[in-house]
């Protein structure tokens, strides 16, 4: 248990790491959280410090959903630990999502977990049989909303309502089909406020270029 522990402790201060944050301050010199949507992650990045800056904040925070499952994991495995290998990697993953949506360096305030769940599911894409389609198809319908709508917020939704739809339709395992639940309604809750301005048509977008 004790190794459990520390990889759940490892795994949440990974995602505590408040890429967005960061980067505003060395960058700009500026506290993100105070411009834009005030979010800390990858589109307020995008928003406030430039494509390019907002990319490689989408990547980084997508790897730090990553490696846990990846490769933390895979170490600890390697321990004879009493928990399954997908249960393992799914509570890392999610203790790394956690970390990045509620980090102990910004009192508690963090982003919405969309990049970091992301590279939480092409974890468990790589190492699940079957699930990389169920990721695939859920990134590919937010590819189509944002590529039509060009609303980043509304995409992500739609792909996390999407997760446990197509992980039920393809067959996956109770634990994959729990966790995908579990993920969209943390995806629903954190975008409270953006599905609040989408009913209002207040939601912003990026326009075409």
């Amino acid at each position: 248990m004790l190794w459990i522990l520390i990889g759940i402790i490892l795994s949440y201060l990974i995602g505590s790491i408040p890429t967005a944050y960061i980067f505003g301050r060395l960058v700009k010199g500026i506290d993100i959280r105070k411009f834009g949507s005030g979010n800390v992650g990858a589109t307020n990045a995008l928003r406030v410090l430039g494509k390019g800056w907002g990319v490689a904040v989408f990547i980084i925070d997508c790897l730090k959903g990553l490696i846990p499952v990846l490769f933390l994991a895979s170490l600890l495995i390697q321990k004879n630990l009493p928990l399954s290998d997908v249960l393992l990697r799914i509570i890392l993953g999610m203790a790394c999502v956690c970390g990045h949506n509620w980090t102990i360096f910004l009192k508690f305030k963090g982003g919405k977990g969309v990049a970091t769940s992301l590279g939480f599911l092409l974890g468990l894409g790589f190492s699940v049989s079957g699930f990389i389609y169920v990721i695939i198809l859920s990134i590919l319908a937010w590819v189509l909303v944002f590529a039509f709508l060009r609303i980043v917020s509304l995409a992500s939704i739609i792909a996390s309502i999407l997760l446990p739809v197509l992980s039920i339709v393809l067959r996956q395992q109770p634990e994959i089909i729990a966790l995908s639940f579990i993920l969209a309604i943390l995806s629903l809750i954190r975008h409270k406020s953006n599905i609040s301005r989408l009913l209002k048509g207040q939601e912003s977008s990026f326009k075409k270029s």
